[in-house]
């Protein structure tokens, strides 16, 4: 029935434009310009090739989000904040949104000086034809494999461990570490350095977890569930302490340029 009633409103909107068309079309003696969709089997190899490249073009740029913000310092910053989010046990507030657009906000902070980089020596020659598309990948390249370099000095171990298992030596520079290697290794000690700050962050929370299930033990409340009694010892030394400008400065601050 519904269907019924959907395809009724369709027609009776479409008619009245068809039928407005054909008018148009005999008064003026013009016809009406129209969008055709052809599939034809390819007549050489090299056509073939084009269709392929444009394609792995499309996929490319659908994933493109997500390859940016691997190669960023985005996922320690969400990962940092939904754990703060997590420790002082809140369910909806502040909401993931929020978590997010804070998180790619503080991203851009941390990663304007590489995107300007990227912008005066990559995109604006390229822009006025003074360097081709794989100059331009190749400078665009270079300030975000440094920057994952950076973080990655202190912790070389998951560099080693996809050039091991690649099978490729050891390598003795930078530019001696592919981009396809770089890019897991960067991921992987992103998250292991934002899994240690969430250790440390819930440390304080589950004290005063443990003190207050103790208490409601003590005084024989033990239908009272402890998360609800310690929620808001939670915020007030989360506020006491002005947690979220602790928590941003510090987080920033790990991050070496």
């Amino acid at each position: 029935m519904r269907k019924t009633v959907l395809l009724i409103l369709l027609l009776s909107i479409l008619l009245p434009a068809f039928s407005f068309a054909q008018e148009a079309e005999n008064k003026d003696g013009a016809a009406i310009p129209s969008l055709e969709i052809n599939i034809k089997d390819s007549s050489s190899n090299k056509e073939m090739a084009s269709s392929i490249k444009l394609l792995l073009l499309l996929a490319v740029i659908a994933v493109a989000p997500s390859v940016l913000l691997l190669a960023t310092c985005f996922v320690r910053i969400a990962v940092v904040l939904d754990f703060v989010k997590r420790s002082l046990s809140l369910q909806n507030t502040p909401p993931n949104q929020l978590i997010l657009g804070l998180a790619i906000f503080l991203t851009l902070f941390v990663m304007w000086p590489v995107f300007e980089n990227i912008y005066n020596d990559s995109f604006k020659p390229f822009s006025q034809e003074e360097i081709d598309a794989q100059e331009m990948y190749s400078r665009a390249e270079q300030p975000l494999r440094l920057f994952m370099y950076n973080q990655l000095k202190a912790h070389p171990d998951n560099i080693r461990l996809f050039m091991s298992m690649r099978g490729l030596p050891k390598p003795a520079n930078l530019s001696e570490v592919p981009t396809y290697v770089l890019v897991p290794a960067f991921a992987l000690n992103e998250l292991t350095i934002a899994f240690k700050i969430g250790i440390l962050l819930f440390i304080p929370f589950i004290v005063i977890d443990m003190i207050v299930a103790s208490a409601l033990m003590s005084l024989g409340m033990v239908m009272v569930p402890p998360a609800m009694v310690s929620l808001p010892f939670k915020l007030i030394l989360f506020v006491l302490v002005d947690g979220w400008n602790l928590i941003v400065g510090q987080l920033l601050s790990s991050f070496v340029m």
